[in-house]
């Protein structure tokens, strides 16, 4: 585990974060639940976050309206109705990951593009692999490191005892793990060959960032891995995870279009974005929707 996570040896146990404990503990027995179990809980879930989280069922429905004005109302209502299927689904996936078995689902599980890593390890290169915020997120991560050593960037969490639990989860599996404003470590792993897990698709609270097309709308979108790669010298794949109708998953790298990088940022953060919007459509019902991705724009008009 990298120096840049801090010590895990001490969770804070004070008074003040039984609430929280008592949520991790129910999360926890909750990772437990069998798996095929646990996709028809999740889709149960689903149901009740839409009806119950109405801000949030707002804004998916918004970005479902501005990403594919193509559809009708009947079939972006479908989309966002599995959308929140997959939403709770990926909670007991988060779950699973972080502190239960991964076993059943590696049952079918196919993983495509790993070459491509090796090829850039016999080049003397690390390697940036670069997702997007899917509702597979986490568990496909878990499940990728059987293959390859991830590292990844974290936003701590505002409350201790779930960042103390969840960081202490992702050391199972992560080869390391990086605050995100540690830009001088992150190099530092690439340049030694490391390969760094990398989500630069919502919009940034802070950091280099312009505005490219995603979905044929203006996205606020950091330049960072542009900046990651030339800075490090890394080789830049895309990562697609998709959870599978039949209960399996499916994992592919693939490289970013060459050449890549450049000397344009602009054109660098544009080439990620589409390559997410790709995997965004290839997967709609998975991607993090509930995220107001379009709340800045040029002009400074609100889309939600």
């Amino acid at each position: 585990m990298s120096s840049a996570s801090s010590d895990l040896s001490r969770p804070p146990l004070t008074p003040r974060h039984w609430p929280a404990w008592c949520g991790i503990g129910l999360m926890a027995l909750a990772a437990r639940i069998p798996w095929p179990l646990q996709r028809a809980l999740g889709r149960g879930l689903g149901n009740v976050l839409r009806l119950t989280l109405a801000s949030r069922r707002k804004v998916a429905a918004r970005n479902l309206e501005l990403c594919f004005p193509e559809l009708d109302a009947d079939a972006r209502d479908a989309l966002l109705r599995r959308h929140f299927h997959a939403l709770g689904i990926g909670l007991f996936e988060f779950g699973r990951a972080w502190w239960g078995s991964i076993a059943p689902l590696r049952r079918g599980l196919i993983v495509e593009g790993v070459e491509h890593v090796e090829a850039a390890w016999a080049a003397g290169r690390g390697v940036i692999v670069v997702s997007g915020h899917f509702t597979t997120l986490e568990v496909c991560g878990r499940l990728m490191c059987d293959y390859v050593p991830l590292a990844g960037m974290y936003r701590p969490h505002s409350e201790p005892a779930m960042e103390w639990a969840v960081r202490r989860g992702r050391a199972r599996y992560a080869a390391a793990m990086f605050p995100k404003r540690d830009v001088r470590g992150v190099v530092r792993h690439l340049k030694r060959g490391g390969l760094l897990w990398y989500a630069p698709d919502q919009d940034p609270s802070g950091g280099d960032a312009v505005y490219v097309p995603f979905f044929g709308r203006p996205a606020h979108s950091l330049t960072s891995t542009h900046s990651l790669a030339r800075l490090s010298g890394a080789t830049v794949l895309f990562y697609r995870h998709v959870r599978r109708e039949d209960g399996g998953y499916t994992l592919t790298l693939t490289p970013a279009p060459e050449p890549y990088p450049t000397a344009d940022a602009a054109a660098d953060t544009a080439t990620v974005m589409a390559g997410i919007e790709t995997m965004a459509r290839a997967a709609p019902d998975q991607y993090l929707w509930i995220h107001r991705r379009f709340k800045r724009q040029p002009d400074g008009a609100s889309l939600y």
